[in-house]
Formats: structure tokens, C-alpha cells, sequence
């Protein structure tokens, strides 16, 4: 599977050159809201986060919908890892569920959903210094 990442957008691809869906970005005022697309561009399902995106000791849920946005199908959950791997490092653990008769394109494509909430939301994304002291 290949992950291409722009402008938080990404094209999931299996095998590599072979698109099986995408992951967009969807505007929202305050909630993380995201398109999981097949390859052709159609909606296949939405995911819906929580307005804060902060649980101290407890889980993060984003909800999985069909693309009426009525019909529950599954969850992203950003699982809580304790406080000492929550505080000194940047490694996160996350669960998914979804229906097991998902076309397998689909179920890709919500894997890599999973790897643009974990980059968007949880990753210590800032400029660190290469200067080595010693």
C-alpha cells in the first residue's frame, strides 16, 4: 500500500500505481470531518471527529458513517497508552472497526484515514534543531 499526502489529502494506492480510494480533507467549522472516496471520486463513507481532539486518560473517537452521515458503520479510536508513553514520546496506538463485507478498496483507503488523523491531530509536527552539541 502507498500513501501520497497534499494539502491533507491522501491517495491511497494497491499496489503502488493502482489508486484504490482517497482520503479528503472536509470543511468543518470546528470538528475534524473527512471523505473516503473510492477511486473513481464517489463518497463512500465520512468520518466525523470530536471537537477537541485532547482526552486526558481516555480515548479519542471519530465516528464512521455511511455518506448520508445518518447510518453508523464503524470508529477510529486514538486508544490511551498511559501517561508516560502520552508524554515523552510521539508514538500513538490507534483501533479501527468497520463491516467485514467492506469492499477491500474501501477498507485500504479507511486504513489510510487513519495515518492522515494520526499526522493532522497527534504528531509533534514542529521544526526540530539538527545542530548536534557535544
Amino acid at each position: 500500500m502507498l500513501l501520497l499526502l497534499q494539502a491533507s489529502k491522501v491517495t491511497v494506492e494497491a499496489p503502488p500505481g493502482k489508486v484504490a480510494g482517497y482520503v479528503s480533507q472536509a470543511w468543518s467549522l470546528c470538528k475534524p470531518r473527512m471523505r473516503i472516496e473510492n477511486a473513481e471520486g464517489e463518497t463512500m463513507l465520512r468520518i466525523k471527529g470530536p471537537c477537541c481532539q485532547l482526552n486526558i486518560c481516555g480515548d479519542i473517537e471519530f465516528d464512521v458513517y455511511a455518506p448520508d452521515e445518518e447510518t453508523y458503520v464503524g470508529r477510529v479510536t486514538k486508544q490511551w497508552s498511559g501517561l508516560g508513553k502520552e508524554l515523552f514520546t510521539d508514538a500513538d496506538n490507534f483501533g479501527i472497526s468497520f463491516p467485514l463485507d467492506l469492499d477491500v478498496n474501501v477498507k485500504a483507503t479507511l486504513l489510510g484515514a487513519v495515518f492522515l488523523l494520526d499526522f493532522m491531530f497527534f504528531e509533534n509536527n514542529t521544526k526540530k534543531d539538527d545542530k548536534m552539541v557535544g
